[in-house]
C-alpha cells in the first residue's frame, strides 16, 4: 500500500504489551530515538520504571490472546482516537494482542506499519498471524521463522 505524503515522519506510535514485548521495543530504542514518540501498552509492573520520561496511553488488554471482543472494540476506539491526534507517520510494534487494533486502524489510515515477532517465538504469535498480512514491515528473531513477508534481521536480546 503506498501511504500518503505525511509532514509527520518523524512521529511513531510505539504499541506493546508489558513485560518481554516492552522490554524488546526498548531495546529497538535506537531506531526510534530521533522520533517524537507516543507509546501504548497495558498496566504492568516494568511500565512506570521503563516508560518514565515518556508520553503514555494504557489500552485495554489482553484483548486477543483471552479472547475478549469488548477489549478489542475499546482498543479499536482507543487506536482510533490515539493515530488521530498523534497522527504518527509510523506505528511500531512487538506485540501481542493490543497491537491487532493500532495495526487494522494504521492500515485503513495509512499508516507504516512495522511488526517485529516476539523473541520467544520461533513460529507466529496470534497477534503475529494477523499483523503480517497488515504490516508493510515485519521481522521475526529466528532465522528459520522468516518467509516472504517476514524477513530475519538478528536478534534483539
Amino acid at each position: 500500500m503506498r501511504h500518503k505524503a505525511r509532514d509527520n515522519g518523524g512521529k511513531a506510535l510505539l504499541v506493546c504489551s508489558p513485560g518481554g514485548h516492552l522490554l524488546q521495543l526498548v531495546a529497538l530504542e535506537p531506531s526510534w530515538r530521533g522520533l517524537e514518540r507516543h507509546w501504548v501498552t497495558s498496566r504492568g509492573p516494568d511500565v512506570d520504571h521503563l516508560l518514565k520520561g515518556e508520553s503514555v496511553t494504557f489500552g485495554y488488554g489482553p484483548a486477543v490472546g483471552n479472547r475478549r471482543p469488548a477489549d478489542v472494540l475499546r482498543n479499536m476506539a482507543l487506536a482510533w482516537r490515539l493515530i488521530r491526534r498523534h497522527d504518527p507517520a509510523v506505528i511500531v510494534s512487538t506485540g501481542a494482542g493490543l497491537a491487532v487494533p493500532f495495526f487494522l486502524v494504521g492500515r485503513l489510515l495509512g499508516r507504516r506499519l512495522v511488526y517485529v515477532e516476539c523473541v520467544s517465538r520461533v513460529g507466529f504469535s496470534l497477534a503475529g498471524r494477523v499483523i503480517y498480512w497488515l504490516a508493510d514491515a515485519y521481522f521475526v528473531q529466528w532465522p528459520q521463522a522468516a518467509r516472504a513477508r517476514a524477513r530475519y534481521a538478528g536478534r534483539l536480546l
